[in-house]
């Protein structure tokens, strides 16, 4: 097995109130999770003793919780203590990505429907030595034929672990031998890709899709929240997939991969087929938000 990181081979990870060796961690086959997919998550980062957003991926994922009516959800102050333990375990100050899943907990028998969960719910926190996934440089995307899902179905502002058409859509990609793929809606329109929210800049403006069949996502959100900040113009609106290979610059964002620019997609060069400025700009500032404005990790 190769480990990308062999920091990673020792780590300890929390599974339900104890930290244990990477080898150990696991869960009931009778767990929710494992049964049906039935659990929430978050994508968290650590940047330079600070975790970016902490309270508000907290609040999404008890939203989430209580949108799939969830029993006995731990608090958010038991389950910050939990990440802060693992942290300190670990010696986790930097570069760190947390992946915190809360499942509905375990069965008492082998089934979907939820009377069965009887126990409360399990959590599992697992923190990584992990740079962002892709690189400042650059990445080359497809148009995925898996849609995205539409709130009709299962609404997106769920943060589930309910991810196959996301992971139908990275096997195009990779099939396509590029990095990720652009998913539609089912009128057709962008709607992220399948594990980053997507914007495109335009004569100086900045647009990402409205977020009814997306995620929508924490960095995104900072990311209108800087341009707001600092006089750029931006905003949500219906972003067809032709105005994402005539854009003059097209970025990712996402806890996993930051701020990453689209350099090629459907085999179209974008813009000038490199990062383009206002790109490196919002990057920079990104992460001085983050740096500046993140949750102190107490051990540090």
């Amino acid at each position: 097995m190769t480990i990308p990181d062999s920091r990673n081979r020792d780590i300890l990870i929390y599974v339900n109130g104890t930290l244990v060796p990477r080898a150990d961690a696991r869960v009931s086959v009778f767990d929710s999770v494992v049964q049906g997919g039935d659990a929430v998550w978050e994508g968290l980062r650590v940047y330079r003793g600070r975790i970016a957003a902490l309270d508000a991926h907290l609040q999404r994922l008890q939203n989430s919780a209580k949108a799939l009516a969830f029993a006995a959800v731990p608090s958010n102050d038991s389950i910050r203590d939990a990440i802060f333990r693992t942290l300190a375990a670990n010696d986790m100050r930097d570069e760190t990505h947390i992946r915190l899943t809360l499942t509905r907990g375990e069965k008492v028998t082998s089934g979907m429907n939820p009377r069965f969960n009887q126990s409360g719910c399990s959590l599992i926190v697992l923190a990584e030595w992990k740079p962002p996934v892709y690189s400042d440089a650059g990445i080359r995307v497809i148009t995925a034929s898996t849609r995205r899902n539409t709130p009709q179905c299962l609404d997106s502002k769920i943060h589930h672990n309910n991810l196959l058409n996301n992971i139908l859509a990275a096997i195009e990609a990779n099939v396509a031998g590029v990095d990720s793929a652009i998913m539609l809606d089912v009128d057709g329109f962008v709607a992220e890709t399948n594990d980053t929210n997507l914007f495109i800049v335009r004569d100086g403006q900045v647009f990402t899709p409205f977020a009814d069949a997306c995620l929508p996502g924490l960095t995104r959100r900072m990311v209108l929240d800087i341009c707001a900040a600092v006089g750029i113009p931006a905003g949500e609106r219906r972003l067809s997939i032709s105005e994402v290979w005539s854009a003059d610059e097209v970025f990712t964002s996402g806890t996993m991969g930051e701020l990453t620019p689209i350099l090629q997609a459907d085999g179209r060069i974008i813009g000038s087929g490199q990062r383009g400025p206002m790109t490196q700009r919002l990057q920079k500032l990104h992460r001085d938000y983050a740096y500046e404005y993140g949750t102190p990790v107490p051990f540090i």
